[in-house]
C-alpha cells in the first residue's frame, strides 16, 4: 500500500486514486476497530468459560443430562462424603477438581507424585457421581429432579399402555462398575433401556436403587393417573388362555392396588396364612406317618 503511493508522488503523476491516503487511514482504523471487537468478544468468550464451574461443565456434556447440579456446599460437608475416600483413587485431587480449587504441593516430591490428568478426570467423575447418588435422595436434590420430572426432561415411557408418562433415571445396583442407568416407569413399575445411545456409558450407581421409589413416596402427587391396561392376547378373536404355554402370564404384576382393594384383601390373606398353616401341618402329619411305616 505505502510503495504504490510513494511511486506515484516520485513521478509526479496525478493518482487515479486521489484520496489514496486517506483510505489507507481508514482501512488502518477499521483494522484496529475489528481487531479491537475480536479481542473484546475473546475476552468475553474467555469470561464466559471462567465463569462456568467444573459441576456446571460436567453435567453439560453430552450423555450427562440425567445429572442434577450438586450443590458445593453439600460436597464441602465431609459427613455427606462418608466412605467416599476409600472407593475413589486420588481421592484429593479429584475433590479439587469438582470444586476448582488449586490444587496445594507444599513441596518438590508433592509435584513428582502429581498423577496423570487423565486419572484425575476420570476419578473426578466417579466422586461426582457417588456423591450425586447421595444428593438427589435430600430434599433439595429430589426438588431438583421433580423439576426435570415434570419438564419431560428424562423421557417417556415406551410401553404403549402406559400413554407416554414421564420416567426417571435409576440403577440395579448401588455398586459403580455394576450397569448402566435405566428409567423406571411409575406407571407399570418396570425399568427400560434409555432410547439413546450417549447413556450406554452412564453407570447406574450414580442415581442408585432408592431414589425413585423414594422421589414417589414423598411426591404422592406424581403418581399417574393413567388407568391401567394390560395387554391381552387374542387369537382369531378369542382370548388366549391363561394356562396356555402362549397364554398371558403373571399379569397381577402390573396391577396398581388401591386402599379398597387392600382393605377387601385383609380377610382374604388372613384366610391363606390359615390355609398355609395347615398345609404346613399336614405334610408334617404325613412325614410322621411315613416315618412310622417305615
Amino acid at each position: 500500500m505505502w510503495s504504490s503511493s510513494n511511486v506515484n508522488a516520485s513521478n509526479n503523476e496525478p493518482s487515479s486514486r486521489p484520496s489514496s491516503h486517506l483510505d489507507d487511514e481508514d482501512e488502518e482504523e477499521l483494522m484496529q476497530e475489528s481487531n479491537g471487537q475480536y479481542q473484546e468478544s475473546d475476552s468475553s468468550n474467555d469470561s464466559g468459560t471462567e465463569s462456568l464451574t467444573w459441576i456446571s461443565w460436567f453435567c453439560s456434556l453430552s450423555g450427562h443430562e440425567y445429572f442434577a447440579e450438586v450443590a458445593e456446599d453439600f460436597i464441602e460437608d465431609d459427613f455427606n462424603l462418608t466412605g467416599l475416600s476409600t472407593q475413589v483413587t486420588f481421592y484429593k485431587e479429584a475433590m479439587e477438581m469438582i470444586l476448582d480449587a488449586e490444587p496445594e504441593y507444599l513441596s518438590e516430591e508433592d509435584l513428582v507424585k502429581v498423577p496423570d490428568l487423565s486419572l484425575v478426570e476420570a476419578s473426578a467423575e466417579l466422586l461426582y457421581g457417588l456423591i450425586h447418588q447421595r444428593y438427589i435422595i435430600t430434599r433439595q436434590g429430589l426438588q431438583q429432579m421433580v423439576d426435570k420430572y415434570e419438564s419431560g426432561h428424562f423421557g417417556t415411557c415406551p410401553r404403549v399402555y402406559c400413554q407416554s408418562c414421564p420416567v426417571v433415571p435409576c440403577g440395579r445396583s448401588d455398586m459403580p462398575g455394576r450397569d448402566t442407568v435405566k428409567l423406571f416407569c411409575p406407571n407399570c413399575l418396570d425399568i427400560y433401556v434409555p432410547p439413546s445411545s450417549r447413556f450406554t456409558t452412564l453407570d447406574g450407581a450414580y442415581f442408585g436403587t432408592t431414589f425413585p421409589h423414594l422421589l414417589f413416596q414423598q411426591f404422592p402427587d406424581l403418581q399417574p393417573q393413567n388407568e391401567m391396561k394390560i395387554y391381552e392376547p387374542r387369537i382369531f378373536g378369542f382370548r388366549v388362555n391363561e394356562k396356555s404355554r402362549s397364554g398371558p402370564r403373571m399379569q397381577w404384576l402390573r396391577m396398581r392396588y388401591t386402599e379398597e382393594d387392600e382393605d377387601g384383601n385383609e380377610g382374604s390373606a388372613e384366610d391363606a396364612d390359615e390355609v398355609d398353616a395347615n398345609d404346613n401341618i399336614g405334610k408334617g402329619g404325613e412325614n410322621n406317618r411315613t416315618q412310622e411305616i417305615a
